[in-house]
């Protein structure tokens, strides 16, 4: 984890399982063969998806049924894909869904758009009937308490194979966060009473594992730092950023040791994500630690490891979905309003997602952070223009966690130069009402900002998970 090369995730396990009636094969002998080409057509798509594909086959009777459910469920499967090719009884399906505890979809893609129906026979027929069984399989699901969705179309509809793309992106969502071994390093922002965080409710509401960190779990790893690693990671420096002439050449290569000893942790303890802060007190390493994070923190960000300031747990798990979904997902929260343009400027100092940056980032230096103790170098850069979803994960009274978002774009504008990430947002309305909305809606001063209209791919994950979805869009003001 030395260069900056963008760590891979396990790709997601997606367990597929095809079916029709037996019944049918003797009364019609080119029925089956017909299906069975379906079959691996759907098995072909299904993995230029960039899923693991566990294809169990064919199924024809609940025996065969029962064979594939145990097939599924020693795979540890994160979604189970059910091909309605035919009608098929809901007995043939129910034994997968019950015992791979993997949530599941049902696809209908019949074989062209529309029948022959002047040609057509019994057998023909037959091979565009997998919608049949689709409302007796919602009956039994809904009555054994299974959750499903289903996507309906025919073999090369690219609208339901856009869907089905979706709701595998989910899975390998959901799969992260049950995975996920997320750093919590520090202490909390005093008085930040929004963002404090019950460890127990990540492991609740998502799965995963949260490890507490100390900041002296950085320090040791930062004191083995060797000059010549040190050097190596001014140099990648100085490759992926513009250097303001406010850099101070020893702030830098405090930076790049601390950057290097960063890695190594998220290394040694195989995190996924990192929250972090420490206040410090006159300059003692402790804050010296927590100043010189952004470089490293920025760096981890952009190879698939976000981290976020200011002990912000939930945000860094929202920047891990967005960054799962393609969309980046920096570390945001609201800085002004321009009624004049009717933007929103949001953005934030300190660690960011480099791989959704506009032009090549900037590293400022700054004899003082705002809020925080010590001074050293900060990224700086505006989001690319065009589409964007804001996302947040806000916690109820309950404990129950709920998804916030909100799409909108990227717009030119004037933009501060202070070492901060900022973006102006349009998102069609008011600014004034557009945030009363927002912050309506139960989200914490921080989120993620990522690139791309996202609310679908996050409406999906939100299902998978069990959790509500908030999409803030207030109507445009009345001229």
């Amino acid at each position: 984890m030395s260069t900056f090369t963008r760590s891979t995730p396990p790709r997601v396990k997606v367990g597929l399982v095809a079916g029709g009636l037996g019944a049918y094969w003797p009364q019609f002998p080119d029925l089956l063969p017909q299906l069975q080409r379906s079959a691996e057509r759907v098995s072909e798509r299904m993995r230029d998806l960039d899923a693991e594909i566990v294809d169990v086959g064919f199924i024809s009777d609940a025996q065969e049924g029962a064979v594939a459910a145990e097939k599924l469920r020693a795979a540890g499967c994160d979604l189970i894909v059910g091909f309605l090719t035919t009608y098929m009884t809901a007995t043939m399906l129910v034994p997968i869904a019950q015992r791979s505890g993997a949530p599941v979809l049902l696809i209908n893609l019949q074989p062209t758009e529309s029948m022959d129906h002047a040609t057509f026979d019994t057998g023909q027929w037959l091979a565009y009937c997998g919608a049949c069984p689709l409302p007796e399989m919602a009956n039994a699901f809904t009555r054994l308490g299974i959750p499903f969705r289903s996507v309906s179309g025919y073999l090369e509809d690219e609208r339901a194979w856009a869907k089905i793309g979706r709701w595998v992106r989910a899975a390998g969502v959901r799969a992260a966060l049950r995975r996920g071994r997320h750093g919590l390093m520090g202490h909390l922002y005093p008085g930040m009473l929004d963002v404090a965080t019950d460890l127990t409710l990540v492991s609740a509401n998502f799965g995963g594992h949260v490890e507490v960190l100390e900041f002296d779990d950085l320090r040791v790893r930062v004191e083995k730092v060797t000059d010549a690693e040190t050097g190596d990671r001014i140099a990648l420096a100085r490759e992926v950023f513009e250097l303001a002439d406010s850099v101070n050449e020893e702030d830098l290569a405090w930076a790049a040791r601390v950057s290097v000893g960063l890695d190594r942790l998220a290394e040694e303890f195989e995190l996924d994500s990192l929250a972090y802060y420490h206040r410090g007190l006159d300059g003692e390493i402790h804050e010296r630690l927590g100043a010189g994070m952004i470089l490293g923190a920025s760096l981890l960000t952009a190879r698939g490891i976000p981290a976020a300031g200011e002990y912000e747990l939930r945000t860094s798990l929202a920047m891990l979905i967005m960054d799962r979904l393609g969309a980046g997902g920096s570390f945001t929260e609201l800085q002004a309003l321009d009624f004049h343009r009717g933007h929103v400027e949001m953005g934030h100092d300190g660690p960011a997602h480099l791989a959704i940056s506009a032009r090549k980032p900037l590293l400022r230096g700054l004899g003082v952070y705002h809020g925080k103790r010590g001074w050293g170098v900060s990224v700086e850069f505006d989001v690319k223009p065009g589409p964007v979803t804001a996302f947040g994960l806000r916690q109820a009274r309950d404990g129950g966690y709920g998804f916030v978002v909100s799409e909108g774009e990227v717009v030119e504008g004037p933009l501060l130069q202070i070492g901060n990430t900022t973006s102006r947002v349009d998102f069609g309305c008011d600014p004034g009402e557009w945030t009363d909305a927002w912050s309506a809606s139960g989200i914490s001063h921080h989120w993620a900002l990522g690139t791309g209209r996202r609310a679908a791919d996050l409406r999906a994950t939100a299902d998978l998970l069990g959790i509500e979805l908030t999409h803030v869009q207030p109507e445009p003001s009345a001229d």
